[in-house]
């Protein structure tokens, strides 16, 4: 190299290097540096942004059942730790951002010599925004407007600003800034649409759509991005439908129907689907509508939004009372593949009231469950269709009862042939089925529970064959495992000759491998107690006491569906057909008084007087002393009876809280026989399981617990039940004798056997003593141990030995001489004691 090369080369170098400086404000520093940040840095975190951005665009899931906000972005309550960040994109824009700051920034003066670090701020703000931390991105728009006010991007960092203030929820402060500016004649035309758009946002925020309406026009206006224009004019739509406006929404509408391929096809679905729900139905055109929806559903473009499409054919046809057709439509919209949860709530919801105003319960309330599986809790509505579906248990279940004991009896009452010809014909079904359209693909597949259900109460289940949770294990001595390894193989590799190297494709046999399947499933059918008519006609049960105690069940439930159709429901055909059913039906003579009397009044709900009267007659002849008969002949009684069963539930109450718990349950036994399917036996009977608690201890407690939630599963007190049994009695259960010398709260207690009058007695004795000796900070009760045995007890005294002391006292004193058997205890053993009728126990620890 020459010295000349030498010497160009050296202050090449040396300008390299002074140009580096960011304390120098020369003409190659200035540029060296915002060329750098703007070409290497920022490009690159503009690249991280927008992939951001597109990342939130993908993931983003808008619902059209309410108004879109106007910026895709789902801000979460996530708490995030120190320097944590949502998006590695995000991040990574911020990385690059400060990068740049740091590295090119050229405070020189007092001012920022280096023209791209407003960029670089803004690039900041901008990350820090989507990354959902609004605070710190507020004060990088702060610092641009603050330290560059010349800057050519001074109002986009005021829009910025503005959009972060609507994040915080400083909605007013936020109109009132862009208002100002606004008022600017330098915006751009897209500054101009994120201005006017981020103030429709702060005016839908604050629930005045009817503001929202004129800027987001004008951002639709003057926006540059089609994407953008689709979703305001989209937007505006569904304002003007809040503002009951269909026809300005209906153009809006149209305006996102017109930009076509312009703009994402969602917008323009879901404005088709939006105007058919403004339409207009049974004024002469309804034909238009119905070819608009079967275009868009033939539109193959539109198959990822044929949910959509279905629904609204679906309220088409149920707003036309075309019942059949909806309820298909609402079922192909649930079949549809959706990403939109609130839609499938919808379309089981509308299914769900359908069935049930036809009164089909049983499937109303399955998709009632359906439509709370996919509604948000949150939403009031799932309140109220919660409180519907609980509504619905009893029906659900009388139903399911009565159907099933009714047909068990019916097949009962069949000779064995015509049993054997029934379940025969059912198999061949089955195997039908089992061995239609198999292929190489599609096999017969085996679960382990082969065998079928037993929908016999009572009867033995039909052992499966799968051996291998038994003691036989190996898989040749198992046909089951081997018809299974058989099946497999096939899925997989299909039929192959056996020889080496038999994975490869070319040994795959030519034949057919449809036959070999069929082998496998006839080897299967053959040894699957499913498809034998025997392991039914097995399990029908038989016996006088058990088909009496099936006919009990189904007459109990049709009178129970009899009382709930016509009290809750007023379906009174529905309710005449199940106590009618009843009465012909040999029913239990306490079921056929308040059959009758309530068949009486449907008669009556219904204008069938005839039969109303022949009832009438039937029921004063028959039952005259009856509280049926004196409702018929004086309807006010039925509020001012003296045997109403609330008032006898009142007097019941009364004589357990008077600790006669031995009437409580007999008087309880008897009026919930008198008053069966009355609403007031769940209350009666939870009133015995308390008194029995109280006479018999825990275990009887637990036994008539378990009989309520079993009986009554959906009342409030079978509800009860089954809180206490899985919550208070198992830790009353472990309770145990405390044995601590330091307890402060005993009780003197005189066992007294049989008689109540005796007991009594011995309380005023021990009162009187109280009293003559100044213990007047005791008291003495009577306490119920068992049916046989009564507890006078003084209570209140502080230790082991003030008790026995005073014990001493009321044995020797001459005016009192109680020599009477008794034991001190203390407080806590003493309930342990009642709780677990364990006195014995106690006696022999202590």
């Amino acid at each position: 190299m020459n010295t000349s090369a030498r010497i160009v080369l050296f202050f090449a170098i040396s300008a390299v290097i002074l140009s580096c400086s960011r304390k120098k404000n020369t003409f190659i520093n200035r540029n060296y540096h915002a060329v750098t940040a703007e070409y290497n840095t920022l490009f690159n975190g503009q690249l991280a942004l927008e992939q951001g951005k597109k990342e939130i665009n993908q993931n983003y899931a808008d619902n059209y059942w309410d108004i879109l906000p106007i910026e895709r972005l789902d801000v979460d309550d996530k708490i995030l730790l120190p320097d944590s960040i949502r998006n590695q994109n995000f991040g990574r824009a911020e990385e690059k951002a400060v990068k740049a700051i740091q590295k090119h920034s050229m405070q020189i003066g007092g001012k920022e010599r280096n023209p791209e670090m407003d960029e670089a701020y803004l690039l900041l703000g901008k990350a820090r925004y989507f990354d959902q931390r609004f605070v710190p991105a507020l004060d990088a728009f702060n610092y641009i407007l603050y330290r560059y006010p010349a800057s050519e991007n001074i109002n986009h960092a005021r829009i910025w600003r503005e959009k972060t203030n609507i994040r915080l929820g400083n909605e007013r402060l936020a109109i009132e800034n862009l208002k100002k500016i606004l008022e600017s004649d330098r915006l751009e035309d897209q500054e101009i649409a994120d201005a006017n758009s981020s103030l429709a946002q702060a005016y839908i925020n604050l629930n005045q759509p009817d503001s929202a309406v004129a800027p987001l026009s004008q951002a639709a206006t003057y926006t540059d991005l089609d994407s953008e224009k689709g979703r305001y004019y989209y937007i505006l739509g569904q304002l003007h439908n809040r503002l009951g406006d269909p026809t300005k929404a209906n153009a809006a509408f149209d305006k996102v129907i017109d930009l076509n391929r312009k703009t994402p096809r969602i917008y323009l679905v879901n404005a088709y689907v939006q105007k058919a729900r403004n339409f207009q139905m049974n004024q002469g055109e309804n034909a238009y509508l119905l070819d608009l929806l079967k275009e868009l559903e033939a539109d193959r473009e539109n198959r990822p939004y044929l949910d959509k499409i279905y629904f609204q054919l679906g309220e088409y046809f149920h707003q036309l009372d075309s019942t059949k057709k909806a309820i298909q439509y609402y079922n192909k919209s649930l079949r549809a593949p959706s990403s939109d949860i609130y839609l499938k709530s919808i379309d089981y919801q509308i299914l769900a009231n359908i069935y049930f105003d036809d009164a089909d319960y049983r499937t109303a309330g399955k998709y009632y469950d359906s439509t709370l599986a996919y509604m948000s809790p949150q939403l009031l509505e799932y309140r109220s269709i919660k409180k519907k579906r609980q509504n619905l248990e009893d029906v659900i279940k009388y139903e399911e009862l009565a159907e099933k004991t009714d047909s068990i009896l019916r097949l009962a009452g069949m000779s064995e042939e015509e049993q054997i010809a029934y379940f025969t014909e059912y198999t061949n079904k089955l195997k039908e089925e089992a061995t239609a359209g198999l292929d190489s693909t599609e096999l017969p597949v085996y679960t382990a529970n082969i065998g079928p259900d037993n929908p016999f109460p009572s009867a033995v289940e039909v052992p499966a064959e799968d051996t291998e949770s038994t003691g036989n294990t190996f898989y040749f001595y198992n046909p089951l495992r081997v018809a299974r390894g058989a099946q497999e193989f096939l899925r997989v590799w299909g039929s192959r000759e056996l020889k080496d190297n038999w994975r490869w494709g070319s040994n795959a046999l030519n034949q057919s491998s449809v036959n070999a399947q069929k082998r496998i499933a006839e080897v299967n059918i053959d040894n699957n107690p499913k498809y034998d008519p025997m392991a039914y006609v097995s399990q029908i049960p038989g016996g006088k006491l058990a088909l009496d105690s099936l006919a009990a069940q189904r007459n109990l439930a049709n009178y129970q569906l009899g009382i709930i159709y016509s009290e809750n429901y007023n379906e009174y055909a529905l309710a005449e057909e199940r106590l009618e059913y009843l009465l012909n039906h040999n029913p239990d003579p306490q079921l056929v008084l308040p059959a009758k009397y309530y068949l009486y009044k449907i008669y009556g709900q219904t204008n069938q007087l005839g039969k109303q009267q022949d009832l009438k007659n039937d029921i004063l002849q028959n039952y005259p002393g009856s509280r049926y008969a004196a409702f018929i002949n004086d309807p006010g009684s039925l509020k001012s009876e003296e045997n109403s069963p609330e008032i006898i539930y009142g007097k019941l109450y009364e004589s357990f809280e008077n600790g006669e718990f031995s009437e409580v349950i007999e008087e309880a036994n008897k009026y919930i026989s008198q008053f069966t399917g009355d609403p007031i036996v769940p209350k009666l009977e939870f009133l015995k399981a308390q008194a029995n608690a109280r006479l018999y201890g825990i275990e009887a407690y637990e036994k008539a617990l378990n009989d309520l939630a079993v009986a009554y599963p959906q009342t409030t007190e079978g509800q009860k039940a089954k809180t206490i049994l899985s919550s208070n009695l198992p830790q009353l259960k472990v309770l145990e004798f405390n044995r601590d010398s330091l307890q402060t709260n005993f009780k003197l207690v005189f066992p007294v056997e049989m008689e109540k009058e005796k007991a009594e007695v011995l309380k005023a004795k021990i009162q009187k003593a109280l009293l003559d000796l100044g213990y007047d900070k005791l008291s003495v009760s009577v306490d119920v141990y068992s049916p046989e045995e009564y507890f006078v007890v003084v209570h209140h005294l502080q230790n082991k030995s003030k008790a026995l002391g005073f014990q001493e006292l009321l044995k020797n004193n001459k005016n009192y001489k109680i020599e009477r058997e008794s034991f001190v205890i203390s407080s806590e053993n003493y309930r342990i004691v009642q709780i677990k009728k364990n006195l014995r126990e106690f006696k022999t620890l202590n």
